[in-house]
């Protein structure tokens, strides 16, 4: 992998998060430039009724269970993000993905939780990009406003969105071209793939300074090793 590519983003980590001397061994054995990005763990952004949460076997402490997820400013999300940012810390990650369900949808309840948790959190010199799902997508000028508000970044799949912050970094999730949100069994053609070059060129010239593109689909690896020989062509 990494004669290959030189970025990977860890989903395991919103499972279960990894023992600090695995994190350590996976930033020992990777290069010196390879760059490792990865998702917060679940029990900051998903409630402990989430199916994630009973195949990852993690159990809330008993009658604390509205204290976890939805990006609550509780003291057990806060500890949950203080053992994921020790992780990005082994790993020297520059981004966090903190992607919320859809069922965290836009409301004033969630929309203080937002501003409240990510206003107190420490980063530790690392960005954050949050991705929205759900009823967030009918109020992008509310996405917006936290965003720039917060200095985050406004992840997206920009097969079905443009990213609204103004966060000099984007960061894009490819998760297959379909209807809804998700179609992790697509395969993405030549042509897509072109038009993805063009929509990243497209972002660039309009002022972002680094575009990221993520595959998390079933043919992941193909389809980035394929969109990277792309670019090269292109610059070539």
């Amino acid at each position: 992998y990494f004669r290959v590519f030189k970025l990977i983003e860890l989903q395991s980590t919103f499972y279960k998060l990894p023992r600090v001397s695995t994190a350590e061994n996976w930033r020992n054995i990777a290069p010196p430039d390879f760059e490792f990005t990865l998702k917060a763990w679940q029990v900051i952004t998903h409630p402990p009724s989430s199916p994630t949460w009973r195949r990852a076997g993690i159990k809330p402490e008993p009658g604390r269970e509205d204290r976890y997820g939805f990006l609550r400013p509780t003291e057990e999300n806060f500890e949950a993000w203080s053992r994921t940012l020790e992780i990005c810390r082994v790993l020297r990650a520059k981004v966090c993905v903190v992607q919320t369900p859809p069922s965290f949808g836009f409301s004033e309840e969630n929309v203080r939780n937002v501003r409240d948790f990510f206003g107190s959190i420490d980063r530790g010199g690392m960005d954050i990009a949050w991705e929205p799902r759900g009823t967030w997508n009918d109020h992008l000028d509310v996405v917006k406003e936290l965003c720039d508000s917060l200095n985050l970044i406004h992840a997206v799949d920009i097969f079905r969105r443009s990213p609204v912050s103004s966060h000099p970094t984007c960061y894009i999730r490819l998760h297959g071209i379909g209807r809804g949100e998700v179609n992790y069994k697509y395969k993405y053609t030549d042509d897509d793939l072109r038009v993805l070059l063009g929509k990243v060129s497209d972002l660039l010239s309009s002022g972002y300074r680094e575009v990221y593109v993520l595959f998390n689909n079933v043919y992941m690896a193909d389809d980035a090793l394929r969109f990277q020989r792309l670019v090269e062509s292109e610059l070539s």
